[in-house]
C-alpha cells in the first residue's frame, strides 16, 4: 500500500497545555521586509491545532504519495476522528487492514482515494474489498534536521 501510516494500534493524545511564544509578525517568504516591533504572544499549541481531544490521534506518514498537498515522509500527522469526512479531505484510511492516508474522493456515489503524486496510483476499492475512512487529517508537522 503507497503512504501508508507507520502505526497499526494508535492511542489518542494525551492533551496538556503546550505554551510557545509567538511572535505577533509575519515572516517573509519572498523578498525580505524591513523588521517590525518584535511583540509577542503566549498561544497554546493543543488549543491551535485539536478540536477533539478524545478522538484525536498523532500518526507519522510512511512514503511519497502525498507530497502535492504537502505530506511528506515522517511527517507528524494529526487525525481527527470525530469529523465527518467530506470530498476532498485529506483522510486517514484502512483498506484491507492496512492504513494509508489519501484524499477523499466523492462523487456520485462513487469513492476513491487520490493521490497527491502522480507516480503513485489512486486507490479505487473493488468488490469485496474493505475500506474504512479512519479519520480526517487536520495538521501536518514537519520537523527539520538541526
Amino acid at each position: 500500500m503507497n503512504s501508508p501510516i507507520s502505526s497499526r494500534n494508535p492511542v489518542p493524545i494525551l492533551i496538556a497545555p503546550i505554551l510557545v511564544s509567538m511572535l505577533n509578525n509575519r515572516v517573509c517568504a519572498g523578498f525580505p521586509s524591513p523588521a517590525e516591533d518584535l511583540g509577542a504572544q503566549r498561544i497554546d499549541l493543543t488549543e491551535l491545532l485539536i478540536k477533539h481531544s478524545q478522538a484525536t490521534y498523532f500518526l507519522r506518514a510512511s512514503g511519497h504519495s502525498m507530497v502535492e498537498v504537502g505530506i511528506f515522509d515522517n511527517d507528524i500527522l494529526i487525525v481527527d476522528r470525530a469529523i465527518k469526512p467530506r470530498h476532498n479531505h485529506i483522510v486517514v484510511a484502512v483498506v484491507d487492514g492496512d492504513f494509508t492516508v489519501k484524499q477523499l474522493y466523492q462523487h456520485l456515489g462513487r469513492i476513491k482515494l487520490k493521490a497527491a503524486n502522480p507516480t503513485f496510483a489512486d486507490i479505487v476499492p473493488k468488490d469485496g474489498q474493505t475500506l474504512e475512512i479512519w479519520g480526517v487529517v487536520t495538521s501536518s508537522i514537519k520537523q527539520f534536521q538541526v
